[in-house]
């Protein structure tokens, strides 16, 4: 919130200081240079003037009708008195209705003039500064000879382009304070446009740096329409390959927001081959000190465990073939007892076999970011109907979705077995209990059901292959002792743990991930 204020204020005030940086110096312009810009225009429009008049005068037409209205206007629209005297003395033309005043006040201009007072000359007329003392007022001055040799003499106030140019300023200070007042409000609103896709990017950045990558960033003018932000999402998604600034929609911060966006996708597939490649590497390492003497296990404990169902079906087999019982009943009987046996040899080749291939790294461990809620209750509602058959209540909870790092189809086999085991051990309330703890940078999945507690002596065992707590139920249920030992496997191949711990009325099975 800070360093978006401050950014916002940093708009803001820069925003204000060009707009009263810009009304500062027309204000200066105005006060040094629109006086005398005014002086200039108006010694230009007087001898402008005095050149029209003069083509009359050559011409005759001083006193025509035609004329009359050129010169009302020439003195009008300049704001110049002006008199026209012939050589007697008599006024041609006047700009006041009142000649002798008018004759008057030019025949005092005149008296006043001084040769300093010249600003300019001619060869037919002089322009003179004078200041009248009686009205403590300054003109301008214009004095000449027209052509067929009569008198003008023309004066304006410069009073009047003082209070001019000081109204200019006035108005201009007001309008300079109300755009500062406006300069802030658009500040303020710009600021908001700016930094809101900044500190978005900031979020995910910050999300970035915790190794989650699900953020992205959407340009704010989409976010108003679904339909367009979908579109941009799947172009983020499918596009990620075709290089080049057309690809981004927007401008600059929307630039950086899509190749923010790539750098996204980028690292999570980095950070996913890395962490496959780290797994893989450190089971190599350990594959050459394990092989030799798993490899020696692996046979004694086969040789164990197929030593009793194969002279099951050797027996079985014999006493058909000696037809001890003629009945059909017996040979029924003596088939499904073989039948038996087979299938249980068979599933437990089919888990040696996968237990095998963890244990010697020949099944490769895909390392992928999924949420392990929803592959919770997929394998939770498929066994829906067995736990019903058994008369099971499952209580399973429901959190948002959580994250995590691993091989998803491994870890799938991980909850059947937990699941599997709670089903096979479940008595007295017959409960089922999934729940989940988050820790700091993993997450503990954990499966309790009401039961028998494991003898202390057995809890460091259930994970060998083919170890049985209770082998009379084992073998009730149809179970190999592999299960555990296959979980095991898995976990050992993620490089996280796994464990049982006792309760009074039953047993939790638990398995940690990385959630980073």
């Amino acid at each position: 919130m800070k360093k978006r204020r401050f950014l916002t204020i940093q708009i803001m005030v820069l925003t204000c200081v060009l707009a009263a940086g810009s009304i500062m110096v027309c204000w200066l312009l105005n006060s040094i240079f629109l006086e005398k810009y005014y002086v200039l225009q108006k010694k230009k429009d007087m001898v402008e003037s005095f050149q029209i008049i003069s083509e009359a005068s050559a011409l005759s037409q001083l006193e025509s009708d035609d004329f009359e209205v050129v010169f009302d206007n020439i003195c009008a629209n300049g704001n110049i008195s002006c008199m026209v005297l012939s050589t007697d003395g008599r006024v041609i033309r006047s700009s006041s209705a009142d000649d002798s005043l008018l004759r008057q006040e030019m025949l005092q201009t005149l008296l006043s003039l001084k040769t300093q007072d010249v600003i300019q000359t001619d060869d037919n007329y002089q322009l003179l500064s004078t200041t009248d003392a009686r009205l403590d007022s300054e003109y301008l001055v214009l004095v000449g000879s027209l052509e067929n040799g009569e008198m003008i003499i023309m004066r304006t106030a410069l009073e009047s382009i003082r209070d001019s140019a000081a109204l200019s300023n006035q108005l201009l200070l007001i309008v300079g304070l109300a755009t500062i007042a406006v300069s802030l409000l658009i500040g303020a609103f710009m600021a908001r446009r700016v930094t809101r896709p900044i500190l978005q990017l900031t979020d995910i950045s910050k999300k970035m740096v915790d190794l989650n990558f699900e953020a992205k960033y959407v340009p704010g003018a989409w976010k108003k329409d679904p339909n367009l932000r979908i579109g941009y999402l799947r172009r983020q998604r499918h596009e990620l390959s075709v290089s080049g600034e057309d690809q981004a929609a927007g401008n600059e911060i929307d630039l950086l927001g899509d190749h923010m966006n790539r750098l996204s996708e980028t690292l999570e597939r980095t950070i996913s081959e890395l962490k496959s490649a780290n797994i893989s590497l450190q089971q190599d390492i350990e594959k050459k000190t394990q092989i030799d003497e798993m490899r020696k296990e692996f046979l004694s404990n086969v040789s164990h465990e197929l030593k009793t169902p194969l002279a099951l079906i050797q027996g079985y087999a014999e006493g058909l073939q000696e037809c001890i019982n003629d009945d059909a009943e017996s040979r029924e009987f003596y088939c499904d007892v073989i039948i038996d046996e087979a299938g249980k040899m068979n599933r437990m080749v089919k888990k040696l076999l996968t237990l095998n291939q963890l244990e010697f790294g020949n099944d490769q461990v895909v390392m992928e970011r999924f949420d392990i809620t929803e592959l919770v209750s997929g394998v939770a509602n498929a066994s829906r109907i067995l736990m019903d058959r058994q008369g099971i209540t499952l209580e399973m909870e429901e959190p948002a979705p959580i994250y995590v790092w691993g091989d998803e189809f491994k870890l799938e086999e991980v909850v059947t077995n937990f699941l599997s085991n709670a089903m096979n051990h479940c008595e007295g309330k017959k409960r089922i209990r999934i729940f989940y703890t988050q820790e700091e940078e993993c997450l503990r999945v954990s499966v309790f059901n009401t039961g028998k507690p494991i003898p202390e002596e057995d809890i460091e065992k259930i994970w060998d292959k083919f170890y049985k707590v209770d082998k009379a139920h084992t073998r009730e249920y149809g179970g190999s002792g592999i299960g555990l030992s296959i979980v095991k496997a898995i976990m050992d191949s993620h490089g996280q743990r796994c464990g049982v711990i006792n309760h009074e009325d039953g047993v939790e099975f638990w398995m940690e991930l990385s959630t980073k």
